[in-house]
């Protein structure tokens, strides 16, 4: 019995030393795969600066900084993209509110990681300063498998210059990289997984240095695995329904932020 339970017991383990060995594969197979896949660029004539509402409205600046969300990656048209559809429901107002001229700009970048916030936040206070700041930060942080509290740690020392200069802040967290379809499972739903760690620590640096958070994976992740549309054609980035429900998501903060910065100008 004892030498059966010896070959029993050298048998499951080169058994699951074997599916180790494959699910290891697979993983970097999956992961080659993702990297290669071509994926939407940034469009050349995608204007960054616009203003909308009428011009005798009261003025509010609303600045975007972080990756490729924060210039629409995966759309052609202004009005597509998170900031543009922010602008013009800010725009739009209501009688509660009423209309604004809302300036917009981005200092986003595709491709961006949270090291990379502190040189966008020296471009989004050059000149006229902000009165709110839309981050979008944390898929490639996450894709990329940096550390999420190092990662958190510079988004909060963004949020806290920021602040600190006297702007409203508000970010969305990483965003539910399960619900992306150019990664296939497994290696989706461990992209997933480090997505939600990172997008955890976010919300404590966030939170930490006066910024307000919107968990956007918990907000909108169900819609984004429900419907495909929600991606544009590369199955990694948001399409112009995607944008809008991010937009939707992130309106209640940044209409909070923008009454804020309002008072505040008043004060002053």
């Amino acid at each position: 019995m004892t030498g059966l339970a010896g070959r029993i017991s050298k048998a499951t383990a080169t058994t699951l030393f074997a599916g180790a060995v494959g699910s290891v594969a697979l993983l970097a197979g999956e992961a080659l795969a993702a990297r290669t896949r071509r994926y939407a660029k940034p469009t050349m004539g995608l204007a960054l600066r616009t203003s909308m509402g009428p011009s005798a409205a009261p003025a509010l600046r609303l600045v975007l900084l972080g990756d490729s969300a924060a210039i629409g990656v995966g759309v052609e048209w202004l009005s597509e993209t998170v900031g543009g559809q922010l602008a013009r429901l800010l725009a739009e107002g209501t009688p509660e509110t009423g209309q604004r001229h809302v300036l917009l700009s981005s200092v986003g970048v595709a491709g961006s990681r949270s090291t990379d916030l502190a040189t966008q936040v020296a471009r989004a206070l050059l000149g006229d300063r902000p009165d709110v700041a839309v981050v979008l930060i944390g898929a490639q942080d996450a894709t990329g498998l940096r550390s999420a509290e190092e990662s958190a740690a510079h988004l909060g020392d963004a949020v806290r210059r920021l602040r600190g200069a006297g702007v409203q802040v508000v970010v969305g967290t990483c965003p539910d990289l399960g619900a992306v379809r150019s990664i296939a499972p497994p290696l989706r739903q461990l992209t997933g997984w480090v997505g939600r760690r990172v997008a955890r620590a976010q919300a404590a640096a966030v939170t930490g240095a006066g910024g307000v958070v919107v968990d956007l994976a918990e907000e909108t992740g169900a819609v984004f695995r429900a419907d495909a549309g929600t991606l544009c054609y590369d199955g990694f980035h948001p399409s112009a329904d995607g944008y809008r429900v991010w937009a939707h998501a992130l309106y209640p903060a940044v209409l909070d932020a923008a009454q804020a910065a309002g008072r505040r100008s008043i004060q002053e």
